[in-house]
């Protein structure tokens, strides 16, 4: 089992704030990697240089042993091997309905039409359990139906790993409990999955593998959360 993500040293911040500390994270392929932290420890600005939706001040990112380059060509590369979900899913869609979404990313990745209706759309519907949801609008789906939707059009894309923002905010347990299932469907068919959250219980039944983010830097890096006192980095224990 290889490294699909690593980050060496690295730092980030929003203008005078700094954010990141000089974080060394490692997922591995294959995997759900989950990462924790209390709201505001910066997960979500870690999860973005994944992607390269943000850059950083100092160190880097690798992703399957080639250092991420912010160039066209770089980011390009990046995101077609790194799907990203959004906590918001308002943040991602941008279609009228269901098919036109999934489809919208295959398309501009191609730059020829990709038909809403066609198998591709649908393969990747199903993949999420919303299969024949093509024709239906974007503006009349639950919450947790839209998350759905926003992953069905990344895994359109056919990326190597997915991170997820967050992905349990809004959903009830049954929704998580869902949304537990799927994701580890998704390591079965090899994908990497690498999200945040900031509830033990979710994190200890999807993940694989565990990063506390703590004060900027990875306070934490292990294979269980057994033993970790949950209290001292800011975690709830339920959800």
């Amino acid at each position: 089992v290889g490294d699909v993500i690593e980050t060496v040293d690295l730092r980030f911040g929003y203008d005078d704030r700094r954010v990141l500390r000089g974080v060394d994270f490692v997922a591995r392929s294959g995997e759900v990697t989950v990462l924790l932290g209390r709201n505001g420890a910066g997960k979500s600005s870690l999860l973005k240089q994944f992607n390269g939706v943000l850059e950083p001040d100092e160190g880097y990112v690798e992703v399957g042993g080639e250092r991420v380059t912010y160039d066209d060509a770089g980011l390009e590369r990046l995101r077609r091997r790194v799907g990203f979900v959004f906590q918001r899913p308002a943040d991602q869609l941008v279609a009228p309905t269901v098919g036109q979404d999934v489809a919208f990313g295959p398309a501009n990745d191609r730059g020829v039409a990709v038909d809403p209706g066609g198998d591709l759309v649908e393969r990747a519907l199903e993949r999420v359990g919303l299969g024949g949801y093509g024709d239906r609008l974007c503006s009349r789906l639950s919450n947790g139906e839209r998350k759905r939707v926003a992953l069905a059009g990344v895994l359109a894309m056919d990326p190597d790993c997915v991170v997820l923002d967050e992905p349990t905010a809004g959903l009830d347990g049954d929704g998580t409990r869902a949304l537990t299932d799927l994701l580890r469907g998704l390591t079965d068919e090899g994908i990497t999955v690498v999200l945040s959250t900031h509830h033990t219980g979710f994190a200890s039944a999807v993940g694989d593998a565990f990063a506390i983010l703590d004060d900027g830097q990875v306070g934490y890096h292990g294979r269980t959360l057994d033993g970790v006192d949950s209290a001292a980095f800011g975690l709830r224990r339920f959800g």
